[in-house]
């Protein structure tokens, strides 16, 4: 249930390479944001003792799996998808960091399913939501499936990718912002098209309170690669770049479009893959709650 499971016109086999390139720039904040949450548990002794079952709803290729059954290491974590190419990536990616044992996978492909996955200590979620048309009630159905005190960490935007410089020799200085634009434009489209869409204030704190949690912190994780990049990152941008030329489609002037074919071709020295000007900064916020009673 990543954002590129939801890309139109692409087979399970062609999404799952998508996911596998967003996981190398951020594995390093998954592993920041997976202690972060071990410190607002409680204790790190205590909080690795005492969560034993943990859900990663909207796997992807299971690499917040793997980070969560590192950091909480008493813990079985059960990866949950709607893609079975993606579960199968996450079951090859626990088995070769020896973690097969403790990582299981579940398919679940809407958001009424998610209270039937539980009962769970803590339950993470990375862009997810904001791709379901209820995302309240997506929040509360996940928050059914917490024992008491457990915790709910909802990762949602934060802040867009920077890349580029404002001016990269071809095409019109300003391409990035643009791009920002129009790539909002087509979010909101397809928002206002998915089943039982409602509009919500996306005040995340407000939404989990509404879902019957106890706000419990939030945290900004910034993710940043200055230039010159190695070439896993330089492929992640490659990987990004296409798909937003393939989703975006006629929103694009044909000389941005022109610019955007530019920077994928993996043979130009005007693209991503050779460019030295190129980096990586980004940042993603990180939303927890908890569930302070038990709900019966």
């Amino acid at each position: 249930m990543t954002p590129t499971d939801r890309t139109e016109g692409l087979d399970d086999e062609a999404l799952g390479a998508a996911p596998e390139h967003e996981a190398e720039p951020h594995s390093g904040f998954l592993t920041d944001a997976a202690h972060w949450l071990s410190g607002v548990l409680g204790p790190e002794q205590r909080s690795a003792a005492t969560i034993r079952r943990v859900l990663d709803v909207g796997s992807g290729p299971g690499a917040a799996s793997c980070v969560l059954a590192e950091v909480f290491p008493r813990a079985d974590v059960v990866a949950v998808d709607r893609s079975p190419a993606l579960l199968s990536r996450a079951r090859a990616r626990a088995a070769e960091r020896g973690l097969t044992g403790r990582i299981t996978t579940r398919r679940a492909e809407r958001p009424d399913e998610f209270g039937r996955l539980g009962p769970a200590d803590l339950i993470w979620t990375g862009n997810v939501c904001r791709h379901l048309g209820d995302q309240q009630q997506a929040l509360r159905s996940l928050a059914s499936a917490l024992r008491p005190g457990g915790m709910l960490a909802v990762a949602e935007r934060g802040l867009p990718p920077r890349f580029l410089p404002r001016d990269i020799g071809i095409g019109r200085a300003g391409l990035q912002a643009r791009l920002d634009v129009a790539l909002e434009a087509q979010f909101a489209d397809t928002r206002a098209g998915l089943p039982d869409a409602i509009s919500v204030a996306e005040d995340w704190p407000c939404l989990l309170a509404s879902a019957g949690l106890v706000p419990a912190g939030t945290r900004t994780f910034l993710i940043d690669f200055p230039a010159p990049l190695d070439l896993a990152v330089r492929r992640h941008l490659q990987a990004r770049l296409q798909r937003t030329l393939t989703e975006l489609g006629e929103r694009l002037d044909p000389v941005d479009r022109l610019t955007l074919e530019q920077l994928v071709d993996a043979e130009a020295e005007t693209g991503v893959l050779w460019r030295p000007d190129v980096f990586y900064l980004t940042a993603i916020t990180v939303h927890t709650a908890r569930l302070c009673r038990d709900r019966t």
